[in-house]
């Protein structure tokens, strides 16, 4: 592939229009050809979403695909295309109750993907209670940022713009200096943060 995500620590993720699939491409900043385009089909028992280098998707980058169905505790795992296992990512379902939390393992250690304000958090989930507001609460001008946090420390942002209609993210893992954490498993926690809780 033309773009190694573990040689970079800032993504632009983008989710695209289309009617049955989700469709959403990562750029390395604004306004730079996309070098990532996912793809997500929707009304499926079981989910699996491919990653591929180029549009035609002739070339596949990597895939997230579940091991159960209809599970709210469930892992994913994350292969490459020859298969073989990245790492994979889970939802921490007890503390995603009150703040939406997830996980992403691999080989050389653990990562959590946490909503870095808790107190906009609970009012997001409260929002959803009102009656004809929760519905629209989505479309509300409320931030959904995650913060990467490793052995206590931030090693990375996700946040998501305001005012698009479209969700538009900008991952920034600076911080992460070493690159210890594999930036394909940051794709795939960003896409499945956003396709996974159907936003």
């Amino acid at each position: 592939m033309a773009v190694d995500p573990n040689q970079h620590d800032s993504f632009v993720l983008r989710q695209r229009f289309a009617p049955v699939v989700n469709r959403y491409e990562f750029s390395l900043a604004e306004g730079e050809e996309p070098f990532c385009f996912v793809e997500q089909k929707r009304f499926t028992f079981k989910e699996d979403i491919r990653f591929y280098t180029d549009e035609s998707k002739t070339t596949e980058l990597m895939r997230i695909k579940a091991r159960q169905r209809f599970d709210p505790r469930a892992t994913y795992d994350v292969t490459g295309a020859d298969g073989r296992k990245i790492g994979e990512i889970k939802k921490v379902f007890g503390a995603s109750l009150f703040r939406s939390t997830y996980e992403m393992d691999w080989e050389g250690g653990s990562v959590k993907a946490e909503e870095q304000n808790p107190i906009v958090a609970l009012f997001r989930r409260l929002v959803g209670f009102i009656p004809y507001i929760g519905d629209f609460a989505d479309w509300l001008p409320i931030p959904y940022h995650f913060q990467f946090v490793r052995d206590g420390e931030v090693v990375g942002h996700h946040r998501r713009r305001i005012g698009p209609f479209r969700d538009v993210y900008d991952i920034d893992m600076t911080a992460d200096a070493n690159r210890a954490v594999d930036r394909r498993l940051v794709l795939a926690i960003a896409v499945g943060m956003d396709a996974l809780q159907a936003r």
